[in-house]
């Protein structure tokens, strides 16, 4: 044998053991590999049913919402109204006071002034 022959088998050698070396692991990671693969198969097969249950939620709310702004435009009305109701009992309050008051006041200052002057005759 040569020395190129020799040193030929020597790399050879080299080039087995090395395989040899990386062999456990390329094993190791093909099993990591699978590992990631299943476990993106099974994110994929739960995530759809996941989805599906949120938009079913969003939807929900959705008509919660609506149903909400009803309410509010219902309470913006009855707000609107009752605005209205207190206006014009504020405007019957002074329409009282501005025909009523007046002569009421007099009646009653002619009635005392009676009274009182019928108190007098009785005590004389």
């Amino acid at each position: 044998m040569t020395v190129g022959e020799i040193a030929g088998l020597i790399a050879a050698i080299a080039l087995c053991v090395l395989v040899a070396l990386m062999a456990g692991p390329l094993l190791k990671l093909g099993g990591v590999l699978d590992e990631v693969r299943l476990a993106v198969r099974d994110l994929g097969n739960n995530a759809v049913p996941v989805l599906q249950e949120l938009k079913g939620t969003v939807v929900a709310a959705n008509d919660e919402i609506v149903k909400l702004s009803v309410v509010t435009e219902d309470v913006g009305k009855a707000s609107g109204h009752a605005t209205v109701v207190t206006e014009n009992a504020a405007q019957m309050t002074t329409l009282f006071a501005a025909t009523l008051g007046g002569p009421l006041v007099k009646t009653a200052a002619f009635t005392y002034g009676i009274r009182k002057a019928i108190k007098r005759g009785k005590s004389k």
